[in-house]
Formats: C-alpha cells, sequence, structure tokens
C-alpha cells in the first residue's frame, strides 16, 4: 500500500486508465464477434457497417494508446481478410 499522496495519485490514475484501455478492448472483441456473425449469417449490409465501425474503434484505441499500432493493423487486416470471404 503506498503511503506518498503521489504515488496514491499514480495508481488511481493507472486504474483508471487500465479500465478506459480494457473499454477499447473489449468492444473490439465484441464487434469482431458481430463482423463474424453477420458473415457466417450472409448479411452483407450489416456485414458491411460492422467492418466499418470495427476499424473505426480499433483506429480510435491505435490514437488512445489503447493498441499498439502493429496489433491494430493485425486486427484491421483479419477483419478485412474476413469481410472478403463474405
Amino acid at each position: 500500500m503506498a503511503n506518498i499522496a503521489s504515488q496514491i495519485k499514480r495508481n488511481n490514475r493507472s486504474l483508471r486508465e487500465r479500465q478506459e484501455n480494457r473499454q477499447y478492448t473489449s468492444q473490439i472483441k465484441t464487434y469482431f464477434r458481430r463482423l463474424q456473425e453477420a458473415v457466417s449469417a450472409g448479411d452483407d449490409e450489416r456485414a458491411d457497417s460492422d467492418h466499418r465501425q470495427l476499424v473505426k474503434l480499433i483506429d480510435k484505441a491505435i490514437k488512445r494508446g489503447a493498441l499498439h499500432r502493429n496489433s491494430g493493423a493485425r486486427k484491421k487486416s483479419r477483419a478485412a481478410r474476413l469481410r472478403r470471404s463474405a
């Protein structure tokens, strides 16, 4: 347990930042699942909109620092490959 005020603040800040990053990664997983479902169901319109939303979300996460840019590029590539297979 931290005794120094600045360290207590830093711990609180790191917990808050971790929670924000987890929100981005969780949403990315959710939209990837939705894209897979839309592709397997053969719903092109929904697959297009889910793919657009997923790419937008990945770009935001990269900009925020929640995802490394190579990791984001890999996820976008997987999503594009999945989208093309429909």
